[in-house]
């Protein structure tokens, strides 16, 4: 039988756990990703010493559904070793009044194992050091040309990879117009130093998976007429510090208008983030940090240390935007969408990375070398898009709370979080429910311990 040949374009952790995961499904697997400047990947165990993206770094958050699809591909305990468990977790006011308290213990009672937290770029040098050498192309700005057919005789997935002249340009792959150089599948390696004599290269697979992010040329490609992702109402700011001298606790702390976040991650550095109702496309005058200071610089310790201790130049800010509608399809022709191409999602469920691996796993193991393609595309579509459209609803309902700038508004806020909180312990945890307790089809090793896997769990896995 022919190896199948797919092609993913985007190499964020949506699209690296989607090549991961086909390649373990025999398929001969090219990731294009547009961003240049590739950076060894040294995760232990790892079968080539690939690139990964230069990415600036800030923490995710994995809750039980994410690390039980990293399970399934034998990544299950080398993230949990390179991931905090998030422990103690605090919902708090400006002034540091403790509203709720939750701990990974209720989680692991709740959802049958930990809410971890790791660093993004060491997630995704784990990922990109399992690929085959070559795998990953960097610099390679990637459009969709032709989605093809799948079935007995249908014409293969096109896609254009724009020549180093376009790339330089600070174009996003969709605006390629020089000749092509047709490939016979993805067959393409290297580190996407640009096409020889200035020419555009085109390639041909099985299937293109679109993981290009939030704003997919992938989905704007396949369905034109669907609506672009919409602002949520709130911007963010995130940034990683070494830890102050106190200890610290992971916690929420809701105000009027927003929010800030402060997470322990494993290596002793915090992970802080924070949101803003404002209008979309601000920007500081004098720089991120400066405006921070201006927010939460009277909040409670450690938040105004926290951010006295960045630098402003790592200060990330990202305006919020989330999906208006649910899309048609997850998949056109040969063509799979994940991730936020797809459903992106505000973060205030922290689900947003944890979906995009859950789509992964599920698309390769429902694409089996033997499986038709166009029924293995039509189930993935219809076994994803409710779940996760589902917590792009519920995700959204949480930040139009932290968005309240009246203050009344925000007291009798307080006063029911709390009061529920009395009621109902474990109050963040319930948010996540029928989300967290998600499992993948096969064996799975989470189970509240590191290390911890069943005995049905293939060694290969390890």
């Amino acid at each position: 039988m022919r190896q199948r040949t797919a092609i993913v374009i985007g190499g964020g952790i949506g699209g690296l756990t989607a090549a991961l995961a086909l390649d373990r499904r025999g398929w001969s697997v090219t990731v294009l990703e547009r961003t240049a400047g590739p950076v060894p990947a040294s995760a232990p165990g790892s079968r080539a010493q690939s690139a990964r993206p230069a990415r600036s770094g800030a923490g995710i958050g994995l809750a039980p559904n994410a690390q039980r699809a990293l399970d399934t591909l034998g990544l299950g305990d080398a993230v949990r070793a390179m991931a905090a468990w998030q422990g103690a977790g605090e919902l708090r006011l400006p002034g540091g009044r403790r509203l709720a308290r939750t701990d990974n213990a209720a989680a692991v009672r709740r959802f049958g194992g930990p809410v971890m937290v790791a660093h993004r770029a060491e997630l995704l040098a784990l990922l990109a050091g399992r690929l085959p050498d070559g795998a990953l192309r960097t610099g390679a700005a990637a459009e969709l040309v032709d989605p093809g057919e799948p079935g007995p005789g249908g014409r293969p997935a096109r896609v254009r990879i724009a020549a180093a002249a376009d790339r330089a340009t600070g174009t996003d792959g969709a605006t390629a117009t020089d000749g092509t150089r047709a490939t016979d599948g993805a067959t393409a390696t290297g580190e996407g130093a640009g096409v020889p004599g200035g020419a555009d290269e085109e390639l041909t697979a099985d299937l293109v998976v679109g993981a290009d992010g939030i704003h997919s040329a992938v989905r704007r490609a396949v369905f034109p007429g669907h609506p672009e992702p919409r602002y949520a109402g709130f911007t963010a700011w995130r940034f990683v510090v070494p830890a102050p001298d106190r200890p610290c606790t992971a916690h929420e702390t809701w105000g009027p208008g927003g929010l800030w976040g402060t997470v322990p991650l494993p290596d002793g550095r915090i992970y802080a983030y924070a949101t803003a109702a404002v209008p979309p496309g601000g920007r500081a005058a004098d720089d991120e940090r400066a405006e921070l200071l201006r927010r939460f610089g009277t909040w409670h310790r450690p938040v105004p240390d926290l951010i006295a201790a960045a630098d402003p130049a790592a200060v990330l800010r990202n305006d919020v935007r989330a999906a208006a509608a649910p899309p048609p399809a997850f998949h056109r022709g040969r063509v799979a969408l994940l991730g936020d191409a797809v459903h992106p999602m505000t973060p205030n469920l922290g689900q947003g990375g944890c979906q995009a691996i859950e789509d992964a796993v599920v698309l390769a193991q429902l694409a089996a070398p033997d499986a038709d393609l166009a029924t293995a595309l039509a189930e993935f579509t219809r076994q994803r898009l409710p779940r996760t459209m589902d917590v792009v609803r519920r995700a959204e309902r949480i930040g139009r709370l932290t968005t309240w700038r009246s203050r009344p508004a925000c007291a009798l806020r307080a006063v029911l979080m709390a009061a529920t909180a009395r009621l109902t312990p474990d109050l963040a945890l319930r948010a996540l429910d029928g989300i967290a307790d998600w499992r993948p089809e096969g064996p799975t090793y989470a189970a509240g311990t590191r290390g911890t896997r069943t005995a049905a769990q293939p060694k290969e896995h390890e």
